[in-house]
């Protein structure tokens, strides 16, 4: 049975599109943890404009959450009430125009570092190493190995609740790290990046070195949600978790990765709350040790089972 009974009410409340309404649609595939309960309602929107008039037209009070590739997402068992987007095809395209490139929002991050590297465009090597897509750092601005989006953003593109377009540039976004300040609801739909010229050669070899960082120090090969805690200001998270006993540390199918201790892993069977319940076991034990509370960095959505509409 549904975990939305009301499911095929809401669809039917909303406005007509040229993308796809799915009613009751699984998210657990969709995301890295390969966990969590359905959308009530899933929309591919069939580009921004479709995007732009069905939030314009949707009813009033009916919660909209974006989704990209579910890599730094937790969907918890529940489900996500409401519409989830989830940009498709029509939101990656990736295009050099001089010393910058124009990506879509669902752009994977390596797929723009590479096609920088085979335009001669340096400074965005850092985004081989940040696994997701383009709206997905934007969100959180996210960042690896020296770099931060803010530091590479010219502009964004963004949809606000109402399907208004608006171009900000990094100083407009109240961008910090792992912080953007824009509203929840508004929806990125693309970037305008900023690189210098190189050579392809030199900007492939620092990328090499990314790619064998990450698979020396990071569990990247099992069913992880990448860095579950930012780094508190003077502090490693992977530090202050390990010297709090965590390293290993198990809840039900869930553990923290024993390789990179700011990694938790669902070894095969974990639900969210496993997850969730351990990450906060993990937050406790760290600050009880050394007084610091972490954040977490993997974003977390939708309900617990108990809190299910009935």
């Amino acid at each position: 049975m549904s975990l939305f009974r009301r499911s095929r009410h809401l669809i039917d409340r909303l406005p007509p599109v040229r993308g796809r309404l799915t009613a009751d649609a699984s998210l657990a595939g969709v995301t890295w943890f390969q966990v969590g309960g359905p959308a009530e309602v899933l929309f591919k929107p069939a580009d921004r404009d479709d995007l732009a008039a069905f939030l314009a037209a949707k009813p009033e009070g009916v919660p909209v959450t974006v989704i990209g590739v579910g890599s730094n997402l937790l969907v918890r068992d529940g489900g996500v009430p409401g519409v989830v987007v989830r940009l498709g095809r029509a939101f990656t395209g990736i295009t050099p125009e001089g010393e910058e490139i124009v990506a879509g929002a669902s752009a994977l991050d390596l797929n723009v570092a590479m096609v920088a590297r085979d335009a001669g465009l340096g400074g965005l090597e850092f985004l081989s190493g940040v696994p997701g897509t383009i709206g997905g750092a934007l969100r959180m601005n996210a960042g690896a190995y020296g770099r931060e989006i803010k530091d590479v953003l010219v502009e964004a593109e963004i949809l606000d609740a109402a399907g208004n377009v608006h171009r900000l540039p990094p100083e407009e976004m109240d961008m910090s790290y792992r912080h953007c300040g824009l509203p929840e609801d508004w929806i990125f739909t693309a970037a305008r990046l900023r690189g210098h010229k190189s050579e392809p050669s030199v900007i492939a070899h620092r990328m090499e070195e990314i790619k064998a960082a990450r698979e020396e120090s990071q569990p990247i090969r099992t069913r992880t949600g990448g860095s579950t805690f930012a780094n508190p200001p003077g502090h490693s998270a992977w530090k202050l978790v390990d010297e709090a006993g965590c390293r290993g540390l198990r809840r039900g199918g869930a553990m923290v990765s024993e390789k990179h201790c700011n990694f938790l892993i669902n070894t095969g069977g974990a639900t969210a709350e496993d997850i969730e319940e351990l990450g906060e076991e993990v937050r406790r034990r760290v600050f009880e040790t050394s007084g610091i509370e972490l954040r977490w960095e993997i974003r977390r959505i939708g309900v617990k089972k108990q809190e299910q509409q009935p």
